[in-house]
């Protein structure tokens, strides 16, 4: 072949092969951002219910309850040492963020109550947040300051440095669907509705119907 020939040749495989390769990134361009499993970790008081609210927040994928905040290793829910009754939030991060879910968490919880969370007094049913890095703790802090100004009270839960976090035992994973009628009776009881109602008014976030 000619040297024309060849460069000639060359030039047209070259044309040809650009609009491929246009087309085969062309998927990838099209495609939607990957959604991202993220976590956010908090202690409300009874972790049936923070389970249950937020499992009903659209884009969150499940939520877990467990212990954390405390040193013990393997606590149970009878021996949990220092360890707050915590939920662990699973959501995808394309439906949810984190900023709602804790606009979300003030809403659900008295967080002016230094003692306990409703009927369940003691240091067990404290609330708190227990961020991952930087960048949740300034959204966690914010959201605070701006639900204390909301409600014209001092919020007194603490935003702390995430650690270890253990499930809690499988009878209590998803106890309000296992067992509504002692969960909707227990709640009710306890006055986490009746609490949450008359503190935030109709910023509450409960989903009354389900409970």
């Amino acid at each position: 072949m000619s040297a024309r020939r060849h460069t000639l040749a060359r030039l047209l495989k070259t044309a040809l092969a650009a609009p491929l390769a246009l087309l085969a990134l062309m998927p990838a361009l099209a495609a939607p951002a990957l959604a991202e499993e993220k976590t956010a970790i908090v202690a409300g008081g009874c972790f049936w219910c923070v389970e249950s609210d937020f499992e009903h927040v659209p884009g969150v994928r499940e939520v877990i309850s467990g212990y954390t905040g405390g040193e013990m290793q393997n606590p149970t829910y009878h021996n949990h040492g220092q360890h707050l009754e915590g939920a662990k939030i699973v959501y995808d991060d394309t439906q949810v963020s984190y900023e709602t879910l804790m606009e979300t968490y003030w809403r659900t919880v008295d967080p002016t109550d230094a003692g306990g969370q409703f009927c369940d007094r003691g240091h067990a049913y404290m609330t708190a947040v227990f961020v991952a890095d930087e960048e949740q703790r300034k959204i966690a802090e914010k959201t605070r300051t701006e639900a204390q100004t909301a409600l014209g009270k001092p919020i007194v839960t603490p935003i702390l440095d995430a650690g270890a976090f253990w499930d809690a035992e499988d009878y209590h994973q998803d106890y309000y669907k296992k067992n509504p009628a002692r969960y909707k009776y227990y709640r009710w009881a306890c006055g986490r509705n009746q609490t949450v109602t008359e503190l935030w008014g109709d910023q509450a976030y409960l989903h009354l119907a389900e409970h």
